[in-house]
């Protein structure tokens, strides 16, 4: 069987850097086509020759000669933009991992699904804000689209494909996050440091906030509305502190299956690298007896309001999304700056989606436009907020 070819946008990120551990470790089964980072040189430098890539792509066009240098020699060809990173999402690798942070991710992935093959899905943001016209060009090019978030990747594996009609919930579950059990008051005196700090998970600075203020999680359910064809009325969360049981498809006649592993993110990018085979990871085997008990909890929507405000966006549909997940980053940027608490992070989503609204979105540049516009009204509320 000829080596899978491959393509990682984002590979120098977390996501991005378990993907590569995966394939190293197998390089007879996967081809490198092509590399991506925003402005990691030395990095993204470094996995290209080891991987023996035919491309890499950095994101600052101002860094284009340091990646020129760091790879002088190898034949891994440099490029660097914005469009770059399109074109090489369109080179028609076989497997694409998207794991771009945020909006700058969009266009990326469509450009990849549009070449009909198959895309690992890491970027969560691009799913919230354009899910309907994501799926849409999936479907269209006969592209197949696999969840790579935890959770999501645990429902794909549970979920009856072609027959939706047995599932009666989709149950998410949530770890809590580093504060729960926190009294309101408590969380208002939070810093940046504390809400990072994962209990289970090792992740990036942004997804760790959004997982302390439960946004995640109502980004999550959002991203489960596109991914399963199960409507919005049959989407659930429940907390589950150990994070061994990923999520839970319960189906119309009681049953309910359940995905369960240690928290390791590279176990549900191993079922995507591999699928629709399985292949050998290096995580740590699940020890039920050692974790001992499984505890669950219904999320507290008082004390996590975030949660709350992503459902509402959920059921509202069109543009709410989009201006959800633009209004998030620039609180949740802001609160890393030390710009604003903590608590302020859900109170300036709930401000710009109460004053503003936007047509459906139609294209992906309707989308970016209605995000940019979330993002101003977003800095706006904290410019108050921060005075």
């Amino acid at each position: 069987m000829s080596a899978r070819s491959v393509t990682i946008l984002g590979a120098t990120g977390s996501i991005g850097a378990s993907t590569l551990d995966l394939i190293e470790r197998e390089p007879e089964r996967f081809r490198i086509k092509a590399l991506t980072a925003a402005r990691s040189v030395a990095k993204l430098a470094d996995a290209a020759r080891r991987t023996r890539a035919e491309r890499a792509v950095i994101l600052d066009p101002a860094l284009y000669a340091d990646l020129k240098v760091a790879l002088s020699g190898s034949g891994v060809e440099a490029a660097a933009g914005e469009e770059a990173i399109v074109e090489t999402a369109a080179m028609g690798a076989d497997w694409t991992m998207a794991a771009i942070v945020g909006t700058a991710g969009l266009r990326p992935v469509m450009a990849a699904l549009g070449q009909g093959a198959t895309v690992a899905l890491a970027n969560k943001e691009a799913l919230v804000s354009a899910g309907a016209l994501m799926t849409r060009v999936a479907s269209d090019h006969g592209a197949t689209l696999l969840p790579v978030d935890s959770e999501h990747n645990a429902v794909f594996q549970c979920f009856p494909h072609g027959s939706a009609e047995r599932v009666r919930k989709i149950i998410l579950t949530a770890s809590g996050g580093p504060f729960r059990g926190l009294t309101r008051d408590e969380m208002a005196g939070m810093t940046p440091a504390q809400a990072v700090k994962h209990p289970n998970w090792s992740m990036g600075a942004k997804i760790s906030v959004d997982s302390a203020t439960l946004m995640n999680k109502g980004l999550e359910l959002i991203e489960a509305f596109h991914l399963f064809p199960v409507g919005a009325d049959k989407l659930d969360v429940i907390v589950h502190p150990q994070s061994v049981v990923h999520s839970m498809v319960e189906y119309v006649d009681g049953s309910v299956l359940a995905q369960l592993g240690t928290p390791d993110m590279r176990t549900p990018i191993a079922h995507t690298l591999a699928w629709p085979e399985r292949m050998e990871t290096p995580c740590a085997r699940l020890d039920l007896a050692s974790v001992g008990r499984l505890d669950f909890e219904a999320p507290d929507f008082d004390l996590f309001p975030a949660l709350g405000l992503a459902l509402d966006a959920l059921r509202e549909g069109g543009a709410a999304p989009a201006i959800l997940n633009a209004a998030n980053e620039i609180a949740v940027a802001a609160f890393l700056a030390g710009r604003v608490g903590f608590l302020d992070i859900a109170l300036i989503v709930e401000k710009v989606r109460s004053c503003y609204a936007a047509p459906h979105p139609a294209s992906i540049d309707d989308v970016l436009a209605i995000d940019a516009e979330a993002r101003v009204r977003a800095s706006q509320v904290v410019e108050t907020l921060s005075r």
